[in-house]
């Protein structure tokens, strides 16, 4: 009966994980052909992902693969070096809204804010929430595993915050460290202050439901069950979907 109480919880819980996963394929020798298997599995019959992630040049592809469902497609900008030139940032964007992204991921310049120039980094946030306008959903990853310091941590969360950020994310997953629980931990402090307008994006290291459930218990402790949804909690990731969809599939 144990096993069975187990079996049935962890199946709840990856179909709670998977209503909040952004499906990413962010690979340097992506193809079309990967993108749309990456999008047939998030139209496959465990249910629905809330968004799928790919590089600018793939979201055409991931698009048309997606028609008719209610999977959003993100992209990223300023990926993943985080430079300070928010002109082409701003191109940038507006390229990839205009090849049909409706939700941008951009990384802060974070360099630029650890050598002491804040302003420079806030200009860059400041142009693409410009370019995204007020429909489209923009995430600010922090690259929280290169700042450091949980000052630069909470400059970097209040940069986003007071740019109107609708989440703060933790990492790109191209550096060494990238989601940790301190950090977390730190970005919802963040948020909750703000009145928990914002949401929080989990990525870089999360390849387990046992991950995710952990972060998603952290959430819980500071912000409570309601807050949790595709509207304030996202997971980044992509190697998690396997152990997602082996266990949505499973005959209960």
């Amino acid at each position: 009966m144990k096993v069975r109480v187990d079996t049935d919880m962890r199946r709840q819980q990856a179909g709670r994980v998977l209503s909040l996963l952004d499906l990413t394929s962010l690979g340097e020798s992506d193809t079309p052909a990967r993108i749309e298997a990456l999008c047939a599995s998030a139209r496959g019959a465990i249910g629905a992902p809330a968004a799928v992630c790919v590089y600018p040049e793939h979201v055409t592809t991931a698009r048309r693969s997606l028609a008719g469902t209610a999977v959003t497609v993100a992209t990223v900008v300023n990926f993943p070096d985080g430079a300070s030139d928010p002109r082409r940032v701003e191109r940038e964007t507006l390229r990839a809204l205009g090849a049909g992204a409706e939700e941008i991921d951009l990384v802060l310049p974070y360099r630029a804010l650890l050598l002491g120039q804040a302003e420079r980094a806030r200009l860059v946030v400041d142009a693409c929430r410009e370019a995204c306008g007020g429909a489209t959903l923009l995430k600010l990853i922090l690259e929280t595993g290169e700042l450091g310091s949980p000052e630069n941590l909470r400059q970097a969360c209040a940069i986003g915050i007071e740019a109107g950020v609708d989440f703060l994310k933790t990492s790109t997953g191209k550096v060494p460290v990238n989601a940790t629980p301190e950090a977390v931990a730190l970005m919802l402090e963040a948020i909750a202050v703000d009145g928990g307008r914002c949401g929080i994006k989990i990525a870089g290291g999360v390849r387990t439901l046992a991950d995710a459930q952990a972060y998603l218990d952290l959430v819980e402790s500071r912000m409570g069950a309601d807050w949790i949804g595709p509207a304030h909690v996202r997971i980044g990731a992509s190697g998690l979907y396997d152990e997602l969809a082996t266990l949505l599939s499973a005959s209960p």
